[in-house]
């Protein structure tokens, strides 16, 4: 897959590097770099929301349903909100490293490549939940795309499971705030959702 330049312009906008998004590219320039005024604090609110949802793909619509649902739910509002993003199938393909970019994810649960407990789904916002099963349908499975995951090692988040031999993954346990590895501050979002 090409990399667009729009993906690291918005990248090195929102503060994020590439290989939040699975790109493996340097950019010619740090991450935040073109910031040169002071950004107020609804700026700031906004731009940690644009970035979250960038990174996982999601529309506003579909964003504030997590939200909401999040806040529904026990404990902290930004922790459950953060648990159900990295829940999404198209994450979870994403984290056992099926594939390589954020968006190369989203086409393989699109394109029905993907079973959940033995289930075809392509369903990119599908939440996965303890003890569930993922993996590459096994028609699809000798695709060059899945011959590469065997050699190519990723670090599982300890929440997932994965066998690289039979491409196939699990879910342990659901995930906490500790377990996610990008730079997010959650509680600006809520503080802009809260308003």
């Amino acid at each position: 897959m090409a990399v667009k330049d729009p993906i690291l312009k918005r990248c090195r906008y929102l503060g994020i590097s590439p290989m939040v998004m699975g790109i493996n590219k340097k950019s010619n320039r740090n991450p935040g770099a073109n910031v040169r005024h002071k950004v107020s604090e609804y700026g700031m609110q906004l731009k940690e929301k644009q970035k979250v949802k960038f990174i996982y793909g999601v529309e506003e619509r579909q964003f504030r349903g997590y939200y909401e649902e999040a806040e529904r739910m026990r404990g902290k509002t930004g922790d459950n909100m953060l648990s159900l993003l990295e829940r999404r199938l198209d994450n979870v393909v994403f984290r056992l490293g099926l594939a390589q970019t954020r968006f190369a994810c989203r086409q393989i649960v699109s394109h029905r490549q993907i079973t959940v407990n033995g289930k075809s789904v392509d369903v990119r916002s599908y939440l996965v939940n303890v003890g569930d099963v993922i993996a590459v349908k096994e028609s699809k499975q000798k695709k060059e795309m899945f011959s590469d995951v065997k050699s190519f090692r990723v670090i599982v988040p300890k929440w997932l499971e994965f066998d690289a031999e039979k491409l196939t993954g699990k879910v342990v346990a659901l995930p906490k705030r500790d377990d996610i590895d990008v730079d997010i501050q959650e509680h600006l979002i809520i503080e802009l959702y809260s308003k």
